[in-house]
This record gives C-alpha cells, structure tokens and sequence, in this order.
C-alpha cells in the first residue's frame, strides 16, 4: 500500500493485457478486412471496444488513485518527465515527415530533373512543385492553397490554445466556473477544427483531384495533415475527460497533472500545425 511519504510502487494491473488484446485483435481484423475476409470488419470492431473498455478502466482507476491522495510528489515528477519524453517522440515522429517534405520538394524533384539521371530515368521529368511525377502519373489535380479553410483551421486552434489557457489560469485560481467554460470552448474548437479538415478532405478528393495517389505531393500533403488531424481527434477526446473531470469537481492547484499533461499535449499540437501551415500550405 503506498503513503504520502513512501513512493508509490503500481499493483498488479491487468490493464495493460486487456489493452494489448484489444490491439491485436484490431489488428487481427484489418489484415482479415485487408485480405477480403468477412470476418474482418467485425473483429476491428471487437478490438475497438475492447481498447476503448482498457482507456475507461485504467484512466478510472489513476483519477481514483490521484483524488484519494495515493501520489506524492516524486510520482508528479516521473509522470511529468514521461509526459515530456512522449512528447519528444511525438516531436521526432513529425520530424521525420517535415523532414520528408523538404527532402523532395528541395532536393530529390532538383536531382531528377539534373545530367545522366533525367537522361536514364525520366527525360521528359521537370522540376516543378507541386508534381505528381513524369506524365501525370496521378492525375491532374489543383494544389491546396493556404487562404481558406487552411487559414481559418489556423484561427481555429490558436484561439483553442488561448482557451486552454485561460482554462489553467481559472484552475489555479480555484475559479471552477472558468475552469470548465474554457475546457468547453477548447474541445469544441478541436472537434470544429476536424470537421473543417474532413470538409477539405472532400472537396480536395471530389472537386480538386487531389488524392493520395497524387504523385509525392498528394501522398506528403495527405500523411501530414491526416496524422495531424488525428492527433487533434485525440486531444480533443483527452481533453473532453479533462473536462468530464473537472465537471466531477477534480484536480486542486496542487494536484492536477492530468490536466497539465493534457494541455501541453494540446499546446505540442498547435505548435505542430503553425509548422504544418507554413511549409505544407505557404511554401
């Protein structure tokens, strides 16, 4: 049993099992969908719940340990450095596709269009971005321009991350009433930042031509902005638990690492769209 003033050492859970099964189970099912089999879909659908049941219970059961006073401050401190090196991995995670980005548009679409390799591989290749390779190998499609749904999503979760804000300094000022209101206003300005993208992604997909089989720049512009997308999708839903549990009257200005953790996860996905914005959309 863990005290205040002895550091807390995790019981036995069953937690991480269920959550394991449930992936593999999802992944199970996608291989089964993938190769044509019936079964498929509704094993994805199993492994779903499953992982959903998993994210229910144990987060039940840390917010359960965190009210009653189980943690002291050396657990503050490892949950915090975890949270930070998560973070770093994200951070290198979308390194590598900005890297990606620069890489083809800077560099390889120049080489290809350069001496004995545009002569062996593709004479008639030219240096030009936004392409899609020699002889339209996607299609024809139009680019994504900046000015629009691109600048209004921009709008959109800088004033989230101004709400996320005001939200903690209500936190920290006990002012519960302001606590919640900017929790309100942030998940609904991320929901409303992933509808506008689905809205783009269609009108790219039935009006623009732009698909993910569009050449380089489709396939960069699709991966970018879709596991961005995702990563608003889950900190919208992280932040709705936040909000679930302020509503419930948790977290103290003492003690509220869960929603620290939330927002700067929040802030980490505003910083990774202003990026996204400039060198996806502008350049």
């Amino acid at each position: 049993m863990s005290t205040n003033t002895a550091y807390y050492i995790p019981h036995k859970a069953n937690w991480p099992v269920i959550g394991t099964a449930g992936l593999v189970t999802m992944l199970a099912g996608f291989a089964n969908y993938l190769n044509g089999s019936s079964i498929g879909p509704a094993l994805m659908v199993i492994g779903l719940l499953i992982f959903i049941t998993m994210l229910i219970g144990w987060f039940t059961l840390q917010a359960t340990e965190s009210e009653t006073g189980m943690y002291n401050h050396e657990v503050g401190i490892s949950y915090r450095h975890g949270m930070m090196w998560f973070i770093f991995s994200e951070i290198v995670f979308f390194a590598v596709f900005f890297g990606t980005l620069w890489y083809t548009r800077n560099l390889s679409v120049h080489w290809l269009s350069e001496g004995a390799t545009k002569e062996l591989l593709w004479p008639s290749f030219e240096a030009a971005w936004p392409t899609n390779g020699p002889g339209k190998v996607g299609g024809n499609f139009e680019p994504m321009g900046a000015w629009g749904l691109p600048f209004l999503n921009t709008l959109i979760l800088l004033t989230s991350g101004v709400t996320c804000t005001w939200a903690h300094h209500g936190l920290l000022a006990k002012n519960r009433d302001q606590l919640i209101k900017g929790l309100i206003a942030t998940v609904a300005l991320g929901f409303l930042f992933v509808a506008f993208q689905a809205f783009e992604y269609h009108e790219a997909y039935t009006e623009m031509g732009l698909t993910l089989g569009s050449g380089v720049y489709g396939s960069t512009f699709f991966m970018l902005t879709g596991f961005h997308g995702f990563h608003v999708c889950v900190g919208a839903i992280i932040l709705s638990v936040v909000l679930f549990r302020s509503v419930k009257g948790h977290f103290k200005p003492e003690n509220h690492f869960a929603f620290e953790a939330a927002a700067w996860y929040w802030h980490f996905v505003d910083v990774v769209w202003l990026g996204l914005f400039i060198f996806v959309y502008l350049l």
